[in-house]
């Protein structure tokens, strides 16, 4: 049986691929499972320090199945108000709690749900021939999992409506205008290029550095300026006693690459950067 989620790691770089192009890897709950699943032997592995996510022929993710949702259609009571996703009890904004970067590449349709996941991830590299839509209005169903509270974040609330209520298709390129994706590339350089950033990422940053950042970024959306300076305040002291400051300056004034530590040997820093991510 072919694996629904494939899964490979190279030069401290892990890339998980959505793995059902006949559906334009259309969600399922046992996709689902296999990625966050996946997700956490990243978090665990010490040889991986960046993720990159991306679907497999044309298509990144074309939301949730609709012969799954065409089956809890046919239910009838409580089975057609059923989850229609997973009965994984992991939340949507899994990928928030990894204390790893992950990247998205997407290199073709990406909606509905397949979107909300691209959201939850910290960059999104897009191939400029890529449709990306929301597609929920035209199904007759609402902001689903959290993305009424990413979305605003991501674009502002004025475009956020805009993508939502419309449900239009927006490729890579506009995408990348209303700030709805990091970069716009053509479509033949996509994986390279994003492979050359979370190679940049594994070779050259701090993992423990990396960690605490997602951490604080995700943390801070819902805190006060004060309160986000009082913990980077605090989180800077501890930063000066670790193996990571001394050799990220031995390294910068010897004009070498650094050899940072993996995350799971990286002391103080490190520690507790899991499940730091905002939930919704």
């Amino acid at each position: 049986m072919t694996d629904v989620v494939l899964f490979q790691v190279d030069d401290g770089v892990a890339v998980i691929t959505f793995n059902r192009p006949d559906r334009l890897n259309a969600w399922t709950p046992q996709l689902q499972t296999r990625y966050f699943d996946l997700l956490d032997e990243c978090a665990g592995r010490e040889d991986v320090r960046a993720i990159v996510l991306t679907g497999a022929g044309r298509g990144f993710c074309a939301g949730a199945d609709m012969q799954h949702l065409a089956e809890l259609i046919a239910g009838n009571g409580e089975e057609a108000n059923a989850e229609p996703v997973s009965a994984d009890s992991r939340p949507v904004t899994y990928a928030l709690s990894i204390p790893k970067p992950i990247i998205a590449a997407i290199n073709g349709p990406c909606a509905g749900l397949g979107l909300v996941h691209a959201v939850m991830c910290d960059l999104r590299f897009a191939a400029t021939s890529a449709k990306i839509t929301t597609a929920f209005s035209r199904r007759g169903l609402v902001a689903e999992h959290g993305i009424s509270w990413m979305l605003p974040r991501l674009v502002g609330p004025a475009r956020a409506l805009d993508l939502l209520l419309s449900g239009r298709i927006v490729l890579g390129r506009e995408a990348a205008e209303l700030g709805l994706v990091n970069r716009a590339v053509e479509d033949e350089r996509l994986m390279d290029e994003t492979l050359g950033y979370a190679r940049m990422l594994a070779t050259e940053c701090s993992p423990a550095s990396m960690a605490m950042m997602k951490g604080q970024v995700y943390r801070d959306l819902e805190r006060t300026l004060p309160e986000s300076l009082k913990q980077a305040n605090e989180l800077m002291g501890e930063s000066f006693s670790g193996p990571d400051f001394t050799e990220g300056v031995r390294s910068f004034t010897e004009r070498r690459a650094p050899d940072f530590a993996p995350l799971a040997a990286a002391g103080a820093l490190g520690a507790g950067a899991r499940g730091s991510g905002a939930t919704t």
